[in-house]
């Protein structure tokens, strides 16, 4: 059995395959390091797919953009997938208010690209989408949130469990990178829709863990652990440092991506992260540091916020968790912050 898996030297991409090489499947990889081009080395992806192919032999990789739509129909042509996961994608806010156009080709044309080369090659199969909560802009900034000692708070009745799938995805600020991860979104579930094809899209929160390349403008956790342990002064943007995020080890996404394709996927939506449990703001991650690894961070605090930054947002996973019972968080806070410290 073959998966296809865009992205694959990426934090995602690189944890899926190795979850499906482990239990016996053929994985196809789709990579070309863009990450190095637009994020410079630091966010490169190059040892990571080394030591991915050094420890598994069963895993093909394609020197490939997404972009390319004859590469991307070559591939489809020579193999027969079982499934596509698609994790290539420009990633961060800031990069896409400065380089709008490449944000979208690669989110929005390369996606396009990979349906299209699904729906004529392989049908049959599932294609799982990792999209993101950005899709649904500031929204969750505009409901009732209260600013407790080290964090802000949601308590809009609404959202009391966490911003669920319903939340709305439009009038409001995405940035170029949150609208065109929507429009994505939307033609991964119009594919479903239009030509009766399984596609699930997985609103993700913050995803990071030990093989997180983070960089200033993308990956938070393993940006602000990297620049603790080397001393590198860190910068906060606004909101007192008091903003949360729910936090999920990508091992534990590549989990539920395999247990979707081994189990049959209904198409749908799904917010998926750390939930309530996995759910810190920056300010608790530097006492964490300090308190439980004996890790202090130099930083300064800039006052003006992130454009599209969230104030407060936890994925409820109320919906996955009833569609997918025997998917459950494995690691904490703790757990991941200890992994990044030791192996990042």
């Amino acid at each position: 059995m073959e998966i296809l898996v865009t992205g694959i030297g990426g934090l995602v991409g690189s944890n899926v395959a190795r979850f499906f090489c482990s239990r016996g499947y053929r994985v196809v990889g789709i990579e070309n390091n863009t990450r190095e081009a637009l994020f410079g080395k630091q966010g490169g992806i190059n040892l990571a797919l080394q030591k991915l192919l050094e420890d598994y032999e069963d895993i093909k990789v394609i020197n490939a953009d997404i972009r390319d739509r004859n590469a991307v129909s070559k591939a489809f042509k020579e193999h027969n997938f079982t499934a596509v996961v698609h994790c290539a994608g420009q990633p961060s806010h800031d990069f896409s208010v400065q380089e709008p156009e490449i944000d979208f080709s690669i989110n929005v044309v390369g996606t396009f690209n990979l349906l299209e080369e699904y729906r004529c090659h392989a049908p049959e199969s599932k294609f799982i989408f990792l999209s993101t909560n950005k899709v649904y802009g500031d929204f969750p900034n505009t409901v009732e949130i209260i600013e407790e000692k080290t964090r802000f708070k949601v308590i809009d009745d609404h959202y009391i469990n966490g911003f669920h799938e319903n939340t709305p995805i439009d009038q409001s600020n995405h940035t170029p990178f949150g609208a065109h991860k929507a429009a994505a979104d939307l033609m991964v579930q119009e594919y479903s829709n239009t030509y009766n094809l399984s596609t699930v899209c997985l609103r993700a929160g913050c995803i990071t863990g030990k093989a997180h390349s983070g960089v200033e403008l993308h990956g938070f956790l393993s940006y602000l652990v990297k620049c603790a342990k080397n001393n590198v002064k860190y910068k906060i943007y606004g909101y007192s440092g008091k903003q949360v995020r729910d936090n999920v080890c990508a091992s534990d996404v590549a989990n539920l991506i395999f247990i979707m394709v081994q189990n049959g996927i209904k198409s749908n939506v799904y917010n998926v992260g750390g939930g309530a449990g996995n759910a810190v703001s920056i300010v608790e991650v530097i006492s964490l540091l300090k308190d439980k690894f004996s890790i202090e961070l130099n930083y300064e605090y800039v006052d003006k916020p992130r454009w599209g930054d969230h104030i407060s947002y936890i994925s409820d996973l109320s919906k996955i968790q009833k569609d997918y019972p025997e998917w459950s968080i494995s690691k904490s806070i703790e757990d991941i912050l200890k992994d990044i410290i030791v192996n990042g």
